[in-house]
């Protein structure tokens, strides 16, 4: 078989397990495709994601199905602001080997797993916040002076929310960038809603399969490096990216007039990772503009920062990101 059948077997393949745990979620999740359809893409490209929704739309829920979906090790921490690093990461705690030889022994947190579930993530204070950050990015964690390794494939998806800001506390900017995606959960309509309740308190519950499970989904990420992303593509995605910042000779009036600080280099990565994704998924084994666009909102929403004046005057960044996709040409001048 030559390369390039090869590459349309694992471009086939890859659709048909994608579309398979989207059908394997929604058998729970009811609606909120949007959602879901991004929480997958992360799982698959390998990147963490941050669910921001009112109480009861089911980012929970989400979370729980895709770890019985992928057969992945699942942890969940409640976060509280009595919540400290060393609940969350582990200790060292003095043992006795039976000699009388005493030593101290390292005793892993809720962490140390593939999918792990930070509920409510802003009502820990920004220290305890601050203890997910290398594994969020290393997918390592450093305790007394040793580094210890997640076990591969790892996540972090983290929910909360928007509403309720008593007892809260702001994500850190270099948290936040951690995150590929920041995914608002809408509140369900009318026919949605009428389905969960039917699932939920008229009927049995729904059971399901895995799908997948770990080892496989480090195989996908072998064939998502094959699919092609052409020069005009990745700089297409810079473009983007430098687009957020007022500085940039890309931006628009309105983010030179109400942003402080654009996107970082991991957008523009995280838009290509994304778009790789996509673009399987839609049976290419290359990426187009429109790939690159697709995620922009999730992308970029939660690493714009406004300033005074873009605070004052509500304005909303998904407004400004819709409006740095249709300003921004995909051939570059």
């Amino acid at each position: 078989m030559s390369d390039e059948a090869a590459l349309q077997a694992e471009t086939a393949r890859f659709r048909e397990e994608f579309s398979a745990v989207l059908d394997c979620v929604h058998r729970i999740i009811v609606g909120q495709e949007r959602v879901v359809e991004c929480a997958v893409t992360a799982i698959f490209c390998g990147g963490n994601v941050l669910l921001e929704g009112v109480p009861g739309l089911g980012k929970t829920e989400l979370v729980k199905t895709l770890s019985r979906a992928l057969t992945l090790d699942f942890n969940r921490v409640q976060f509280t602001p009595d919540l400290m690093p060393a609940d969350i990461i582990g200790t060292n705690v003095m043992t006795n080997d039976g000699s009388g030889t005493y030593r101290f022994e390292f005793r892993r947190g809720p962490i140390f797993t593939q999918l792990l579930l930070a509920d409510e993530i802003n009502r820990a204070t920004p220290k305890t916040q601050s203890a997910l950050l290398e594994a969020m990015q290393e997918m390592s964690v450093t305790a007394g002076g040793t580094t210890y390794q997640m076990k591969r494939p790892y996540f972090v998806l983290a929910t909360q929310n928007p509403i309720e800001q008593e007892g809260t506390y702001p994500l850190p900017e270099a948290q936040l960038d951690r995150f590929i995606f920041k995914v608002d959960v809408p509140f369900l309509n009318r026919q949605d809603l009428n389905e969960v309740v039917s699932r939920t308190i008229l009927r049995q519950a729904v059971e399901i399969s895995p799908v997948l499970d770990g080892a496989r989904i480090l195989q996908l990420r072998d064939v998502l490096a094959k699919v092609v992303v052409a020069d005009p593509v990745r700089d297409y995605a810079v473009r983007l990216t430098l687009a957020t910042h007022p500085d940039s000779p890309y931006t628009s009036e309105r983010v030179k007039s109400y942003v402080r600080w654009g996107a970082s280099p991991r957008a523009a990565q995280a838009l290509i990772r994304a778009g790789r994704v996509r673009a399987l998924a839609g049976d290419r084994a290359h990426v187009a503009c429109e790939d690159i666009r697709y995620f922009s909102r999730e992308v970029f929403g939660h690493r714009i920062l406004l300033n005074y004046d873009g605070q004052a005057e509500g304005i909303s960044v998904a407004d400004l990101v819709n409006e740095i996709t249709d300003q921004i040409p995909e051939e570059a001048s």
